[in-house]
């Protein structure tokens, strides 16, 4: 099955080949240029097409397994219990403990 060409790639094809005619070439030969010209744009599309797929395929497998990923650890991971700093509290009762020594030796 022969893919039909758009008209902005033949327009372009037939420039370029218009653009690359040397003296005494005849029309046949130019057209013979534009029908490689356009199946290699043509090539050149079905390539990036496929190329782009086979990203977008990639991509998509990368964040089902991040997804799983993140899933699997949020399973895994007990609940956050509020962490309580016990390092302030201690200081906090030692100046106490401090000034009230302090404040009965002197007094």
């Amino acid at each position: 099955m022969k893919q039909k060409v758009s008209t902005t790639v033949q327009s372009e094809a037939t420039k370029l080949a218009n653009g690359t005619k040397k003296p005494g070439q005849t029309r046949e030969q130019t057209k013979l240029i534009t029908a490689g010209i356009e199946k290699g744009i043509a090539e050149y599309k079905k390539l990036h097409k496929a190329k782009m797929r086979q990203q977008d395929k990639l991509k998509k497998q990368q964040a089902k397994v991040t997804d799983l990923d993140v899933n699997e650890i949020d399973e895994n991971m007990p609940e956050d219990k509020p962490k309580t700093n016990v390092f302030p509290w201690i200081l906090l009762i030692v100046s106490w403990v401090g000034f009230i020594a302090f404040y009965k030796l002197n007094f």
